[in-house]
């Protein structure tokens, strides 16, 4: 009779674990948007290909944040995140280099995603949206007149 109550037992431990990776026995462990949305973040900028995070307004707040001393750039920009208590959402809006395969990128970047944000929280990742709002040319990084040989000097 004891061992049946022990299994009894242990069958409402793994239901309870398996109720998600954030719920065990002990308690529960949340995690907040920002936190998904940092790692979201991190990891598309380590794929080659990414330029940049966010749309045209961002971009130009995040130019004018790196000019003042001390200021940082937001890990979290061009990315939105929805949470749940065992899943996650994620749409990025990125700016690629000019001449990669933007299929590639994106592949590579929902796999990247996927795997950081699951493996360090633990949420599973439902979907990755991915919005490619420009094209970074590398003569954008030219600075107008220096360096120039125009006709008139």
């Amino acid at each position: 009779m004891a061992s049946t109550t022990d299994t009894a037992a242990k069958s409402q431990d793994v239901e309870k674990v398996n109720a998600g990776p954030l719920t065990s026995s002990q308690g529960t462990t949340s995690v907040a948007d920002v936190v998904v949305q940092k790692i979201a973040g991190l990891a598309t900028r380590e794929i080659p290909g990414v330029y940049d995070l966010g749309g045209g307004a961002a971009r130009a707040f995040s130019a004018l944040r790196e000019r003042i001393p001390g200021a940082t750039a937001s890990a979290g920009q061009g990315v939105s995140v929805e949470v749940g208590e065992k899943q996650a959402a994620v749409d990025l809006q990125i700016v690629v280099e000019y001449g990669v395969s933007i299929a590639d990128v994106a592949r590579s970047i929902r796999r990247n995603v996927i795997s950081a944000v699951e493996g360090m929280t633990g949420l599973e990742v439902v979907e990755v949206n991915i919005n490619v709002g420009d094209l970074h040319l590398p003569s954008d990084d030219e600075e107008d007149g220096s360096g120039d040989s125009g006709r008139v000097q």
